[in-house]
Formats: C-alpha cells, structure tokens, sequence
C-alpha cells in the first residue's frame, strides 16, 4: 500500500461550482455530525476513498464483524445553488507529518474539481455544558467576513485563541497558498462529549449557506438524548459542589456518564 491510497469509485465526476465540505472527527464531532448528515439527506454519491498509513492502524468491524480499513471519503451532493463535494472520514491523521500529506492530497482534488471555496466544519470547546447557538468562524480571505455574517456566523477579535488545530485549520492556510477562499465554521460545544445540538446550529448556516432545507429530525432526537445526559451531569456536578471532598460520585453515576 502506499503512503497515501487514493480509489476512485467513480470516474468521469462533472460538476457544477463545486465548493468542498470538510467535515472530519474532532471536539464535540460537531462537524462530522453536520457533514455525514448532508451526504445521508441528500443522496449523496461516493466519488473517492481515500487510505493512508496516517491514519491509526485500526480496522473498523460492522455488525456482520466484517472489517473495515479506516479510510476518508469523498461524496458528491447535488443542489441547485452548487454540487457539493463532502469529505467525511473515521480519523484524522495521527501524526503532524500526516496532517499536511493528507490536507496536500485533499486540496490537489479540490483543485482538479474545480473548487474554488472550501468551509472546514468543527467545534470549539467552550468547557461549559450550556448549549449556545452561536456558530464562529474564521477566514482565510477577510473578503468573506462580511458574507458570513449575513448567514448568521460570528467573529471575534483574536478567537479562537488557541488557534484551529487538525485539518479543519491546516486546510485554510494550505489553501490560500492555492488562491482557494476558504473558512472555518464551529458550534460552540462543551468539548467533553459527542455534541449533536450544536451541529444542528451548524447545519442550519450551512443551510442558509446553500440555499438548501435538510431535516433535522435525526440529528433532533440525538440531542434529546444528549441533552438528559448533560442535565445528569450537572445534577451530578451540584451535588459535588455540596459535598466537602471531590471523587465521591457514587456508582450508579459514573455506569451513567459512561
């Protein structure tokens, strides 16, 4: 196998001003939420496999227990506005070497599409288990600041401080070296679990984005579920502010949280 395996399960792709979604794991799996939502809801239609050493030696087993290699993939959706090409994936790669070989690979495909904007998907980590709306961004081109706004994205001076790490950030910066416009969309999240009520805030600007109406529903009874296990915790958190010593969450609680 080489270093980076790139299949193509379908040849011949034409499409019409594709602009590329990054939606791969990271804090809260906001942006692999909202990007594996949009190729269920919308048909999407594989177009790439993508495999590499990069990724964590680990095989995925389904429930037939037939293995899978981790891999990313690249799906075409179809909408009256533009195609969008929609990079999902089960890893990011493990190693900073990998991080810029992959995000090479992926703009070189970019590139050969056709596309000329790109909006990486994610979450940023807030600490807090109270849910925001708010979705912020940051830009490789200022020029798109004021666009974004208008769909309801906000930016803030210096935010995020810490910087946008993995390929969701690498993406950006490798891309305007290619004159590609590109920018970075994240629901505020706790950063502690899987957070399906913040893509669904994400999911509703990159609707607005795409002129484009996708059912929440499944991404909804998600956060219902999430949102019992956050009151849990809080619960759980109160009663430890009572308590005159840390770490006595009795048994029952942590068989909850786990």
């Amino acid at each position: 196998m080489q270093e980076i395996e790139v299949i193509r399960t379908k040849e011949d792709v034409q499409l019409k001003d594709p602009i590329l979604i990054v939606g791969l794991p990271g804090v809260g799996h906001v942006g692999k939420l909202v990007a594996e939502h949009i190729v269920e809801e919308l048909d999407a239609e594989k177009i790439i496999e993508i495999y590499s050493h990069h990724f964590p030696p680990q095989v995925l087993v389904d429930e037939n227990s037939e293995i899978q290699l981790v891999n990313n993939e690249l799906f075409v959706c179809h909408t009256e506005k533009h195609d969008i090409i929609v990079l999902i994936g089960d890893h990011q790669s493990s190693s900073t070497e990998g991080h810029y070989k992959l995000c090479t690979v992926y703009l070189e495909l970019a590139q050969e599409f056709g596309v000329q904007r790109i909006y990486t998907l994610g979450g940023f980590p807030t600490g807090q288990l109270t849910h925001s709306n708010e979705v912020l961004g940051a830009v490789n081109n200022i020029e798109l600041i004021e666009e974004l706004k208008e769909y309801g994205v906000t930016f803030k001076e210096g935010e995020p401080g810490g910087g946008i790490v993995g390929a969701s950030g690498l993406l950006l910066g490798l891309s305007k070296f290619k004159n590609i416009d590109a920018a970075c969309l994240m629901g505020l999240t706790s950063g502690y679990l899987v957070d399906p009520k913040s893509a669904q805030s994400l999911l509703k600007v990159i609707c607005k984005i795409f002129e484009i109406d996708i059912d929440e529903g499944p991404l909804e009874e998600r956060a219902k579920e999430m949102e019992k296990i956050v009151a849990r915790l809080k619960e759980v958190e109160q009663q430890q502010k009572g308590m005159p010593e840390m770490g006595t969450v009795n048994d029952e609680d942590l068989r909850y949280i786990g």
